[in-house]
C-alpha cells in the first residue's frame, strides 16, 4: 500500500507522526513535502500533488495537512477521482472510510494534536469500505464529477 503525504507549513507539525504511523502500519510513504514549518508555502500545490498521485493510481491513499485541513482538502478535491475529507476525530475517520470510501484525509495542524492525528490515521487506514447502499451514493458523486470535470 502506497500512501501519498503532503502538507503546508501549518500542517507540518503533524507530518512526522503521520509518516511514522503509516510506516508502522506497513505503508510505503511517498512524501510530497513541505519540509519545514518555518517557510510559508501555498497549500493548494500540495493538495493537488497528493490528489494527482492518488487519482492516477500511483498511490493508493493520501494524507494531507494544513492549518485546519480545510483549504488543502478543497484543493485535493479539485482533482477528478479524489474523495478527500477533513477529519478531526476517530469517529469521522472510521465513517469516512466505511461510508464514503475517502481515498484522502485532511488533518489540521492547528486543530488536532499529534496523538489525535495518529489515532485518526490508524482508524482510517485500517477501516474498510462497507459498499452496499453507500456505493449508490459514490456512483452519484462520480456522475457529478463526470458532468463537471471536462
Amino acid at each position: 500500500m502506497r500512501v501519498a503525504v503532503g502538507c503546508d507549513h501549518g500542517g507540518y507539525v503533524l507530518k512526522a507522526r503521520v509518516v511514522s504511523t503509516l510506516e508502522d502500519l506497513g505503508a510505503e510513504v511517498v512524501d510530497f513535502g513541505t519540509d519545514s514549518a518555518e517557510i510559508s508555502v501555498d497549500y493548494p500545490k500540495f493538495g493537488e500533488s497528493v490528489g494527482k498521485a492518488v487519482a492516477s493510481g500511483d498511490c493508493d491513499l493520501g494524507v494531507i495537512m494544513c492549518g485546519t485541513g480545510i483549504g488543502i482538502s478543497i484543493a485535493a478535491n479539485k482533482v477528478k477521482g479524489v474523495r478527500a475529507a477533513v477529519v478531526t476525530n476517530t469517529y469521522m475517520a472510521k465513517l469516512t472510510k466505511n461510508h464514503n470510501n475517502a481515498n484522502v484525509i485532511a488533518l489540521g495542524g492547528r486543530v488536532i494534536s499529534e496523538d489525535e492525528a495518529e489515532d485518526i490515521v490508524r482508524t482510517w487506514f485500517t477501516a474498510e469500505y462497507e459498499g452496499g447502499r453507500h456505493q449508490r451514493r459514490l456512483d452519484i458523486i462520480s456522475k457529478i464529477e463526470d458532468e463537471n470535470f471536462k
